[in-house]
């Protein structure tokens, strides 16, 4: 998939790559930059052990290891997840977050969230170096094999190209430096050149521009009318609120400080996986394999299909001589209720709408953008517009789904001409 940028570029040819490191996903786009061409921005839809014909544009953010050394990413190292001879990193930007983001159990909203161990023997800054020289590799392979005179441009601009981080609209100078001194470890850029070509793109920035090229913008989108966009992922929520100063061109500005919170698809994960430990519990189905298998076909289907209507959820985990009626497993297959399932999303979607009211306190916004991979939860969509609507804010939703990310195209280049004018 591809996105033209809306301006020429004005500065010297290159490659602009951009990544956005998830909790539980990542995804890469890049672009050739020409002067005087408008940019087109694409995303890599081919990953080593994903099918060919997929063209899914991210991939789990999961690296297993053996002996302190890294076998599998992605697609691949999710198939040793509960392999007793590997040891799986993920969840992993959870242990980057600053104090200010970390969940408090004690307090309102999701807590008690177990945080994965690292392997033993590797440190936090080796997981980061390590799966940002995969993700490098595996984009450079997919530009030189569906570009034009590929291995030339990327030959030409490898040493020089600029590399964009979307980070949490939460994160500062600490966690930037991790990932700088990570992409220095991984070899994509030297200690003396990090400083130019490395910048970091607040998740908030990146959703806005992406949010106005992926909706009907023409409809509402007026001089002075304030909106806020909301980006749910798998453990934050960004939320900024801005005001249109002029549609023609576009120029907007934040109304206040934006707002970041630890909250997100994982937390109804482990919610669902504890639900299934405890309702097995004293059942041969109940060891860790079978659970986090149930868990992630939840993830995976009953999940994201899940608007609170539907009378049970089902989730396919085995084969049909998988059979106990005492814990309600039929053919293969475990049931949970209506209730059980809003349940896992309560304490979820509190945060998230908790968030959102705090930042709209005493200001009145016509809109909220949506946006992220959990903000495309149809429940959670229709909590908010429940909740929102009475506010006389319209919930807007993406006529694309954002799992095809290309964060923040055109700020991007906006902003990547800006610095460069200033160098």
């Amino acid at each position: 998939m591809a996105y033209q940028v809306k301006k020429a570029y004005q500065r010297d040819e290159t490659i602009i790559l951009s990544f956005d490191i998830g909790t539980t996903h990542t995804a890469v786009s890049f672009s050739h930059a020409i002067p005087g061409e408008r940019p087109d921005v694409r995303s890599v839809i081919k990953w080593p052990g994903q099918p060919e014909a997929s063209g899914d544009s991210k991939i789990p953010t999961i690296i297993a290891y053996q002996d302190e050394e890294a076998k599998y990413f992605g697609a691949e190292a999710r198939e040793f997840v509960d392999d007793e001879e590997y040891e799986t990193a993920r969840w992993f930007k959870l242990r980057l977050h600053p104090d200010s983001m970390r969940v408090d159990p004690g307090a309102n909203g999701p807590g008690g969230l177990e945080i994965p161990a690292l392997p033993r023997g590797v440190a936090l800054i080796q997981v980061y170096a390590d799966f940002i020289r995969y993700i490098y590799k595996a984009t450079k392979t997919f530009f030189i094999n569906n570009t034009p005179n590929g291995q030339q441009t990327w030959s030409q601009f490898e040493r020089q190209m600029p590399i964009i981080f979307c980070t949490p609209n939460g994160w500062d100078i600490s966690q930037y430096t991790v990932l700088a001194d990570a992409a220095i470890q991984a070899g994509i850029v030297t200690q003396d050149d990090a400083e130019d070509r490395l910048w970091f793109l607040t998740e908030g920035e990146a959703s806005v521009h992406y949010a106005l090229a992926h909706t009907e913008t023409i409809k509402w989108l007026n001089d002075g009318i304030i909106f806020a966009v909301t980006d749910v992922g798998g453990s934050t929520v960004d939320s900024t609120l801005y005001r249109c100063v002029s549609r023609t061109p576009l120029i907007l500005e934040e109304v206040c400080a934006s707002a970041c919170v630890q909250a997100g698809g994982i937390f109804v994960d482990q919610t669902i996986r504890s639900i299934l430990e405890n309702r097995l519990e004293g059942s041969e189905y109940n060891d860790v394999e079978t659970i986090s298998m149930m868990t992630r076909q939840f993830e995976q289907k009953a999940k994201r299909a899940f608007d609170g209507s539907q009378r049970d959820s089902v989730i396919q985990f085995g084969s049909n001589k998988d059979n106990d009626t005492k814990y309600n497993i039929v053919k293969g297959k475990i049931t949970l209720s209506n209730e059980e399932v809003q349940a896992a999303y309560l304490t979820v979607i509190s945060s998230i709408t908790g968030s959102c009211l705090n930042l709209l306190a005493n200001r009145t916004a016509q809109h909220l953008l949506l946006v992220g991979g959990f903000g495309e939860s149809p429940y959670l969509k229709d909590q908010l517009k429940r909740m929102l609507n009475e506010r006389g804010t319209e919930v807007v939703t993406l006529e694309e789904p954002s799992y095809v990310l290309l964060p923040g195209a055109d700020s991007i280049f906006t902003q990547w001409n800006r610095k460069k004018a200033a160098a």
